[in-house]
């Protein structure tokens, strides 16, 4: 069906010819309107700049077409049906325009309603500056880290090899080399298409533990020694939770098995992949903090940390908990906001659970200040992030660097088009078909990657140098202006180093805190001692 008007054209021209050669003369007629669009489908086939053309030849002219009037119509989409108008349209628009190098300056004023209950803004200063460079590093490792990792301030957030196409992932990659930023695999496992190009890589560990995984779904701990040996992965993630679908697992049925994510999974042939939604690794916050610094001591001493988004608040609480009693943290922390995530997931939990990311991350970042131990363990920060805005904001919050997902995506040529879960994807970037994404020309999308982060920092800097500063590290919760209309909000609380043990801690902290115990991530029953020591099969050196 993709080719379909492209092979009408091709055979109207052909009888057209034909026939005016025959001296009949609406033949070279036919010939006159059908020969140019021949071509023009001709162009669109062998063309690298546009992936959709490349797939849909010719009729992919119509989508330039009505964005070209989309000025005339996009109010009156807005006041018929609000859901006929995604919009993001204007973040989507930004993202094309870094990528491709474009104007990113808009004429007349604000695209936001200023005055609405739910609003953001940052203060600048009568003195700005111009940084130095808008080229922002953040150094990762704790004191028992012993290959510390220098990361951008932006960075490809975890989307798998599965999910995206081959071509997709060699783009991230190729991108992520070019402008020196870190490529998050996922966690569906390091393929061939993230090794191509040899761009720094974040190995992140699901439940499922590809790439170091046993024969019954454990962590094989061989297998992870081997793996992260690697001198391309620079940090390791484990994911309790992600914002799509946070505390769901998931099945990769034996139909949809091909040698290819074999490879990258270390899986069998013919059998479904199951991610459980627990790991199997662990199962109270000491365990959890062990068998992080496992990974620690297997790789040598890169880089370990978490990504979560943040559900139960005395969860978390129980972790730091753990982390104090044991004296041991994680590098890094990734807070992941439900408001994220590029994949397809069940709509009551993409819509309806797990804490968005603005509260998420103040959350996280006010329980480490509160526990006194937030100078040992970096935040980076993901969740619809994609503006220097969004990664001023986050950094208000208390993130040091930000990871995004879609904005890579868009840079790459995603137009949503929503079918994703279809593998019919119109671009190439969420699709196994090997004809669609050979329409995602490598090259070419990893330029507009590594442009799209470029100029996404420069836009950054340039926010940074009108507020007066020139690092990332000096923006402050003081710059942000958060309006929001519900005075309950965890935004409105802020903590002191160690008040979490204060009798004047506030109650949204206070009880959470209380309630977290080190042996269980169940809520505690009372004021007994919660020291338990660690089983020997978590044990680093058991």
């Amino acid at each position: 069906m993709r080719y379909s008007v492209f092979a009408i054209l091709i055979a109207v021209a052909v009888v057209g010819a034909a026939i005016g050669a025959a001296g009949i003369w609406y033949g070279w007629l036919a010939l006159a309107i059908a020969g140019p669009l021949t071509l023009l489908g001709v162009y669109d086939l062998r063309q690298t700049r546009h992936s959709l053309m490349r797939n849909y030849p010719i009729i992919a002219h119509m989508r330039w077409l009505f964005e070209g009037i989309r000025p005339e119509i996009r109010q009156y989409l807005i006041e018929s049906d609000a859901d006929a108008f995604p919009f993001n349209r204007e973040q989507r628009s930004l993202v094309y325009q870094r990528a491709k190098q474009a104007v990113q300056t808009v004429p007349f004023g604000t695209q936001q309603d200023v005055y609405k209950p739910e609003y953001a803004y940052f203060t600048h200063s009568l003195a700005p500056v111009h940084p130095h460079t808008f080229d922002f590093r953040i150094p990762v490792g704790g004191d028992a880290c012993l290959q510390p990792y220098a990361i951008s301030l932006f960075n490809v957030s975890a989307m798998s090899f599965g999910a995206l196409s081959g071509n997709a992932i060699q783009a991230l990659n190729k991108g992520a080399k070019l402008g020196g930023f870190a490529h998050d695999t996922g966690e569906g496992g390091i393929s061939r298409h993230h090794r191509q190009h040899g761009g720094d890589l974040i190995w992140e560990l699901g439940s499922g533990y590809f790439g170091c995984r046993a024969a019954d779904g454990t962590f094989d701990a061989e297998k992870f020694v081997k793996q992260s040996a690697d001198p391309q992965i620079k940090m390791i993630e484990v994911k309790l939770s992600q914002g799509a679908k946070p505390g769901h697992g998931g099945v990769l049925p034996a139909s949809k098995i091909t040698p290819e994510i074999v490879e990258a999974r270390g899986i069998p042939m013919g059998i479904d992949c199951v991610s459980p939604a627990a790991h199997p690794s662990f199962s109270t916050p000491v365990e959890f903090v062990y068998f992080l610094q496992k990974l620690r001591e297997l790789s040598l001493g890169k880089p370990v940390g978490f990504k979560l988004c943040v559900g139960h608040p005395h969860e978390f609480m129980a972790v730091v908990k753990a982390m104090i009693q044991e004296d041991i943290y994680p590098d890094f922390i990734v807070v992941d906001g439900s408001e994220g995530g590029t994949g397809a997931a069940p709509v009551e939990f993409t819509n309806s659970v797990g804490m968005p990311l603005r509260e998420g991350l103040h959350f996280v970042n006010m329980a480490l200040i509160g526990a006194g131990v937030r100078n040992r363990i970096r935040l980076g920060a993901s969740g619809k992030i994609i503006s220097g805005a969004d990664i001023g904001t986050a950094l208000a919050l208390g993130a040091d660097w930000c990871n995004s997902a879609r904005g890579f995506m868009f840079a790459l040529g995603c137009i949503q088009a929503r079918s994703c879960h279809t593998n019919r994807c119109p671009t190439g970037v969420a699709t196994q078909d090997p004809t669609r994404q050979k329409a995602l020309v490598v090259p070419d999308k990893a330029a507009r990657v590594a442009s799209f982060h470029k100029n996404t920092l420069i836009g950054f800097g340039e926010m940074l140098g009108a507020m007066g500063l020139d690092r990332p590290d000096q923006i402050t919760v003081d710059v942000l202006h958060l309006r929001t209309s519900d005075p309950a909000s965890l935004l409105h609380h802020r903590l002191a180093p160690l008040q979490l043990s204060h009798p004047e801690c506030p109650m949204p902290f206070a009880r959470p805190w209380a309630e977290a115990q080190t042996v269980s991530f169940a809520r505690s029953e009372g004021p007994k001692s919660d020291r338990a020591a660690p089983p020997r099969a978590i044990h680093a050196t058991g």
